[in-house]
């Protein structure tokens, strides 16, 4: 794929955002393009970070591993299941700038445990089960509010907002529920002090319908790289 290709399935994707931004009236700069770069080259991330893409996301540490070796002054997001034995190779990538899956509260309390040996606090998102899908990892909703209640007595991870996977559907209105749920839960918690900034949901197939309903960081991989290259 050349760089004319790639510019245009970017300018695309921008377009986009800014389409269904618009008809809810929101700011698209509030919405953060994060580049989903699983099975992608470095040369197609080297290409996006030029033309402004700030983030980039991987599913698997051990390849999140070998590309930050490669470019570690680039942010990195890690967005797949995390397990706890892996949780010290992203507490050691200083530009690992936020977990999206915090899914247990043993993995929180690993998180919390490897932070303070790193002498950081690490920000993470909450991953909430919406749909009750029993193949997705995540709390169920209900467990929302005392979970985040325990977190606050771990000094060393920050809980920045809340995560979810949709079900892959053709007509994506019938998810519409699972991201409009989400934002109902984050605006239940600030109003009871808490302090989540972050939405973070829909992908390549659902993201117009998750930016309607508040999403503030949509995971983009397959309409922005192309097919997966390895």
């Amino acid at each position: 794929m050349d760089e004319t290709e790639l510019r245009t399935r970017l300018k695309d994707v921008q377009e986009r955002i800014n389409i269904a931004a618009a008809r809810t009236k929101r700011n698209p700069a509030e919405i953060n393009l994060l580049g989903v770069s699983k099975n992608q080259s470095i040369v197609k991330i080297d290409y996006f970070h030029k033309n402004g893409l700030e983030s980039f996301g991987e599913n698997r540490v051990q390849e999140l591993r070998e590309k930050y070796k490669e470019r570690p002054e680039y942010k990195w997001h890690f967005i797949g299941h995390l397990q706890r034995n892996k949780v010290k190779y992203l507490l050691r990538m200083e530009n690992c700038v936020l977990i999206h899956s915090l899914d247990s509260w043993s993995l929180a309390e690993e998180i919390d445990k490897r932070a303070a040996r790193q002498n950081r606090v690490m920000p993470v998102l909450l991953q909430v089960n919406v749909a009750g899908d029993e193949k997705k990892y995540g709390i169920e909703a209900g467990e929302v509010e005392d979970f985040l209640g325990e977190a606050r007595k771990l000094s060393n991870i920050e809980i920045r907002g809340l995560m979810t996977m949709a079900p892959f559907v053709e007509n994506t209105e019938e998810i519409r529920p699972v991201f409009k749920e989400l934002a109902r839960i984050r605006k239940e918690m600030n109003e009871k002090g808490y302090n989540l900034k972050e939405l973070s949901m829909g992908m390549s197939h659902d993201f117009e319908v998750a930016i309607e309903e508040g999403a503030t960081i949509v995971r983009i991989g397959s309409i922005l790289f192309g097919a997966r290259e390895y």
